[in-house]
């Protein structure tokens, strides 16, 4: 299970990161260790993790500051668990209603960190790759790597269908060209953007993705694109 688990981790003490490294590794999780906040949201935006392990206390922002980024801007819906020094009920309080998932005080006990880690990939479904995705008219067969509308498959393309999958299964995040790039494609550059727009006109037009269906693919000026579930008032009957 592990070994297909990615690992995001911010953490400016170098001594408690080795430690927890040194968990991550024996675990089987393949990890990033970010020092800076800055660098944990480029490292966010760029490439697929499935799991953030944040500090508190970092040199450029606090750790809370970059979960309401992670939340807020970026709408990453993935699990987040905080690791901290920070031991007060109005911290933790803190930390869960901005959208932390769960909340551990340094030093951890490897053994506790594990189950706790274990238990949010259990609650988030990272370790199903097979079944359906249902998202309004669409189902999503990952099994049959196939996309229906109201029952009926679509024919789509090797990278339509990743780029619609991709979509499916992180409503509401925002996702740069230059990730979907590299995601995608495996291209990590900003030259091809023109190939990630005409796939996501592409996949609106075969999948009907407009008011109708009550989804939108928004696109985020000079940033890129977002599947987003439109309110009532918004969908078209």
């Amino acid at each position: 299970m592990a070994e297909s688990i990615k690992i995001l981790y911010l953490e400016d003490d170098l001594t408690q990161a080795e430690a927890m490294t040194q968990v991550l590794e024996e675990s089987g999780f393949h990890y990033k260790h970010c020092t800076t906040g800055v660098h944990f949201l480029e490292q966010l935006e760029q490439s697929d993790f499935d799991l953030l392990i944040l500090d508190w206390e970092v040199p450029d922002k606090t750790g809370i500051e970059v979960l309401e980024q992670i939340r807020s801007f970026l709408h990453w819906q993935g699990p987040i668990l905080f690791v901290t020094n920070r031991d007060a009920e109005q911290d933790i309080v803190s930390a869960l209603e901005k959208g932390a998932d769960d909340y551990m005080v340094k030093p951890f006990r490897r053994s506790e960190l594990e189950a706790r880690l274990h238990a949010l990939i259990r609650r988030a479904g990272l370790i199903d790759n097979q079944s359906d995705i249902e998202v309004g008219p669409y189902t999503v067969s990952q099994q049959h790597r196939e996309i229906l509308v109201a029952g009926k498959a679509v024919a789509l393309t090797t990278k339509e269908y990743e780029l619609s999958l991709l979509f499916m299964k992180n409503v509401g995040r925002l996702f740069s060209r230059k990730y979907l790039l590299k995601n995608i494609w495996g291209i990590d550059s900003d030259i091809s953007t023109r190939t990630v727009d005409a796939h996501v006109s592409s996949i609106r037009r075969k999948l009907g993705i407009r008011a109708t269906s009550g989804y939108q693919i928004k696109t985020v000026y000079q940033h890129g694109y977002r599947l987003e579930k439109l309110l009532e008032s918004e969908a078209v009957a």
